[in-house]
C-alpha cells in the first residue's frame, strides 16, 4: 500500500451517515439523507423531526462497494435511500433487515447473525465487516424495536491487519460489549452512535454517561462521535459526552467533526490479520470487489 493512501478517509454526512474509504474499498453506513424540517418514521405511529441537513445528497456520493446497515429505523435507512440507491447495492445489515430489504427489491442484502462476517476481495486486500453485539434500548423494550448490529470494519493485506474500525451502532452501554474489546483488541477508532435517545422517558441509545463508559471499556485509539444532534428524540448533547470521557479520564482521543468534515486514520504495519475472533465460526460471504 502506497504513501498516498497511508490511512482510511473517513467523510461525516450527517446522523449515523458516513462514507469509508477503506484501501480499495468504499462504504457507507446508515444512509439518512432526509432534510431540516422533514420527518424519520420510528415506528408504532412514532416520528422525529430533522433538526440539520445532510452534508451532501445520494446523488453525491462516490461508487460504492457496498452499505453497513445498523439497523431498520427510519433515522437510518430513509425514503431517500429507498429510491435512491441502486437495487444491486450489496447491504450488510441484521437478519431481520436484510429480509425487509430484500422484499423491496434489494436482493444483495445480506443478514448476518452476531459474530458473522462478510467478506469483499479485491487483489491482496480484503475488507471485512464482522457483526457485534448491540442492544437498542433496555431488556425487554428492546424487543419491540429493530434488531440492531454493531459493527468491526478489518482491513487486511498480505496477511497482515492494517486497520480496525468499531461502528457502534444504536445500543445502550451493556456489560456484555466488553467481548468485543476481547475478541478485537487494539481498535483504531470507534464510530459511536449518542444522542440519548429517548421515548416516553425511556433511553434507547447511548447518552454521554453511557458513551464514556463504552469508551472506557473498548479503550479505542480514538473516538469519533455521530448520531448526537439531527433528531428531536436526542436529548444528550455531545457536551455531555466531552465532559463524561473528561470526569472519568478515559484515554481515548476523542475528534470531533461537522458534517462534510473528513479525516484520516493511519493504517498499521505491526499487527497479525484478525488476531481477536478464535473460537467461534463466522459466516458471510467472500467476493471480488
Amino acid at each position: 500500500m502506497d504513501t498516498e493512501h497511508a490511512g482510511a478517509r473517513l467523510t461525516f454526512v450527517g446522523n449515523a451517515t458516513t462514507v469509508l474509504r477503506v484501501g480499495r474499498f468504499t462504504l457507507l453506513t446508515d444512509p439518512n439523507f432526509l432534510h431540516k424540517g422533514q420527518r424519520a418514521y420510528l415506528g408504532y405511529g412514532l416520528w422525529s423531526k430533522r433538526r440539520t441537513d445532510p452534508a451532501f445528497g445520494i446523488g453525491d456520493l462516490p461508487p460504492l462497494d457496498a452499505v453497513v446497515l445498523s439497523h431498520l429505523h427510519g433515522d437510518h435507512w430513509d425514503r431517500e435511500a429507498q429510491r435512491g440507491l441502486p437495487k444491486t447495492l450489496p447491504i450488510v445489515t441484521t437478519p431481520q433487515a436484510s429480509r425487509k430489504l430484500r422484499r423491496r427489491g434489494f436482493r444483495a442484502a445480506e443478514g448476518l447473525g452476531t459474530w458473522e462476517s462478510a467478506d469483499r476481495v479485491s487483489g491482496d486486500q480484503r475488507l471485512r465487516v464482522t457483526a457485534v453485539p448491540a442492544r437498542h434500548g433496555p431488556r425487554g423494550v428492546h424487543r419491540l424495536l429493530p434488531s440492531t448490529m454493531g459493527s468491526i470494519v478489518d482491513l487486511e493485506e498480505d496477511g497482515r491487519n492494517r486497520l480496525r474500525l468499531y461502528i457502534t451502532g444504536d445500543t445502550l452501554y451493556r456489560p456484555m460489549l466488553a467481548e468485543i474489546g476481547e475478541r478485537y483488541p487494539d481498535i483504531d477508532a470507534m464510530l459511536i452512535h449518542l444522542g440519548g435517545t429517548k421515548v416516553a422517558g425511556v433511553l434507547l441509545t447511548m447518552d454521554g454517561r453511557h458513551g464514556a463508559r463504552l469508551a472506557e471499556l473498548i479503550r479505542p485509539a480514538r473516538t469519533i462521535p455521530i448520531h448526537y444532534d439531527d433528531y428531536t428524540v436526542f436529548r444528550s448533547p455531545l457536551s455531555d459526552f466531552e465532559r463524561e470521557l473528561a470526569d472519568r479520564g478515559v484515554a481515548t482521543r476523542m475528534t470531533s467533526w461537522a458534517r462534510g468534515d473528513s479525516l484520516t486514520v493511519p493504517y498499521r504495519t505491526d499487527r497479525a490479520a484478525n488476531p481477536g475472533t478464535p473460537g467461534r465460526v463466522g459466516g458471510g460471504s467472500s467476493s471480488p470487489a
